[in-house]
């Protein structure tokens, strides 16, 4: 196990490396840079010309106030060195602030969400998909299948936006965001806590929607599976309780891959949420990326796409151990 273990934290390592060279490749890969885009609005504003040698001029010295001046694998080491010594994550060059300080509360809420909407899809796919298994081909086994296909049709962002519409519209209560005015710039309290999960439920219930239905239609088929092995029959012959004949060990290996893809649903939720957080007005770092990729910062776009990257090598590993745990022959297989 602790070997297991340990491999699993050095290949997370020299992937999260990888990780932080891809992502800051593919940032910096395209024509331009943000000092060409800030500084042709910056000349439009100073009426200098295109061209000129005093526009070229204005574009050298951003260049060298934002250091993107030097080769890019100075750049890429300057930044890895800093985040890796310093904990230094770059200076935005949109907004001219720490990229930690502006992605720091908006990455804790990014996890809250994730994790909040991976419950609520386990919570809700594990005995739905359990239940239109052992009833096979009945009306609720139908008509589960059909609100899973509803759920995986409607677009995540229309769904969010028909809930607000909805509880406004019932309640007079405006859900936008995670928190009420009062709290937004708070210190954290138990009335703050109470406003985030009156807050929380919307982008959960929309974010889990599809993904839940997915997960429906995972556990259902894989369960079915393993109840028409030979050891069901042989349990229910030997007069097993039903309950238990499929508790104790078809749903043990029908979670397996819900296990797995633990890690695989960070992303999923993450790309997932970029359109429905502009639409909600959540603090989270989806619209942070968009507005860092539009605008070409570098330093910006690069950290948050490398947290990403970290938080899915974080979920793979926490998949990865929960499989061990769950499953007796994983474990045999890596001991």
């Amino acid at each position: 196990m602790v070997a297991f273990l340990v491999r699993r934290v050095i290949v997370g390592i020299f992937t999260t490396v990888v990780i932080s060279i891809l992502a800051f490749a593919i940032i910096i890969a395209p024509p331009g840079d943000f000092a060409e885009r800030y500084g042709s609005q910056l000349a439009g504003r100073m009426q200098i010309p295109a061209g000129t040698p005093q526009y070229q001029a204005l574009i050298d010295n951003l260049r060298l106030t934002f250091n993107l001046n030097k080769p890019v694998h100075v750049q890429y080491l300057n930044w890895a060195w800093g985040l890796v010594r310093h904990g230094d994550m770059g200076l935005s060059q949109e907004l001219m602030l720490p990229v930690r300080t502006v992605i720091g509360d908006r990455l804790v809420m990014t996890v809250v969400l994730a994790g909040v909407t991976i419950l609520f899809t386990w919570v809700m796919a594990i005995p739905i998909g359990i239940y239109a298994a052992v009833r096979h081909n009945s009306p609720g086994d139908y008509a589960l299948t059909f609100i899973g296909f509803l759920g995986l049709a409607v677009p995540d962002f229309l769904l969010g936006i028909t809930l607000l519409w909805f509880v406004y519209d019932k309640f007079g209560v405006l859900l936008d965001g995670f928190f009420d005015g009062e709290y937004q710039r708070s210190g954290w309290s138990f009335g703050k806590f109470v406003n985030l999960l009156q807050h929380m439920w919307i982008p959960a219930l929309v974010l889990g929607t599809s993904g839940t239905a997915g997960l429906i239609r995972i556990m259902r088929n894989n369960l079915l599976d393993e109840l028409r092995k030979p050891y069901v029959t042989t349990a229910r012959a030997k007069g097993v309780p039903e309950w238990k004949l499929v508790l104790k060990y078809p749903v043990r290996v029908a979670l397996n891959p819900l296990i797995s893809g633990v890690g695989y649903i960070l992303p999923a939720l993450f790309s997932g949420s970029v359109i429905v957080s502009v639409v909600l007005n959540l603090p989270t770092l989806g619209p942070v990326l968009l507005r860092a990729l539009m605008n070409e910062d570098l330093y910006m776009a690069s950290t948050v796409i490398l947290m990403l990257g970290v938080m899915t090598v974080i979920g793979i590993l926490l998949s990865d151990l929960l499989l061990v745990l769950a499953d007796p022959r994983v474990r045999i297989e890596n001991s």
